[in-house]
């Protein structure tokens, strides 16, 4: 999915590509898919040696995932240490993704991080989502189990089919690609956007003692950020920490962390999104 074709029309002032959806998650296009080709077709415009370092989209419309998604991407600007591009997701002449990426040459200076949180058993330790929803007869089980190209272990318990007995706003995940992928490091960053989009709700609902199963409840990504910090490997196991500040109007914010098996903070992430609830069920 992550490997994109060029494509030349007669006149366009955009580099456009076509990217397709191989295996299909859900029946849109699911999210961080669109998101992570759309680091890919901004990327092939840059220069290797200035990698991307943040990329903010709004999604706009759903995705037919029997269809080619087109790429539009716009050189706003090559300075000298940093490049920045527009990148338009279009499917039927209409844009599903508009999304801003931001690239840097290499330039040592200050750093420091946010520690890597404490107590975190290892993700060999938790069970898989085979050993957990493997026996049941059910779509959301199914997607989860097989219809995924990561691993996602949970370290808090999963909501999709029962609420969970804390009512804290925060998730915790370790996730990997089932398969090696290759040693490019575009491709890692990519794949680390695409898995980034897969758990950032869950803390909005564990918080309201909800589950994705819940009758009458809503919800939709309105926006996805994410922040490269350092380079790291997509199938090697990642820690994903995530928490909801805020919920309101029928809008949840949800924030991550991204860290490697040694504590190195690799990713951060922002995400809003549209929650209603039926207002019988929704909390007093």
């Amino acid at each position: 999915m992550l490997d994109l074709e060029p494509n030349t029309p007669l006149r366009t002032t955009e580099d456009i590509f076509v990217g397709y959806t191989v295996s299909p998650e859900t029946p849109r296009v699911f999210g961080g898919q669109v998101f992570a080709q759309s680091v890919m077709a901004a990327s092939r415009t840059v220069d290797r040696d200035r990698p991307i370092h943040s990329m903010h989209g709004y999604f706009l419309r759903p995705g037919d995932v029997t269809k080619p998604i087109t790429f539009g991407v716009e050189r706003m600007r090559d300075g000298r240490s940093f490049s920045a591009r527009r990148i338009h997701a279009y499917q039927d002449g209409k844009v599903i993704l508009s999304s801003i990426a931001s690239f840097q040459t290499h330039a040592p200076g200050i750093e420091h991080q946010e520690p890597m949180p404490t107590d975190i058993p290892e993700p060999e330790s938790l069970r898989s989502p085979k050993e957990l929803w493997g026996h049941l007869d059910h779509p959301l089980a199914r997607r989860v189990v097989h219809g995924r190209p990561f691993e996602i272990r949970y370290i808090t318990d999963p909501i999709y089919l029962k609420p969970s007995e804390s009512r804290e706003p925060v998730n915790a995940v370790w996730f990997k690609t089932h398969g090696a992928l290759p040693d490019d490091p575009l491709i890692h960053r990519a794949a680390i956007a695409y898995a980034s989009d897969y758990t950032p709700m869950d803390p909005i609902l564990r918080g309201h003692g909800k589950t994705w199963q819940d009758p009458g409840l809503t919800m939709a990504s309105l926006d996805h950020a994410i922040w490269w910090h350092r380079q790291a490997r997509a199938d090697e196991w990642l820690l994903y920490v995530q928490n909801s500040p805020n919920a309101s109007n029928s809008r949840g914010l949800s924030c991550g962390r991204i860290f490697d098996r040694e504590g190195l903070l690799v990713a951060t992430t922002t995400q809003e999104a549209m929650v209603r609830v039926r207002e019988d069920d929704a909390d007093s």
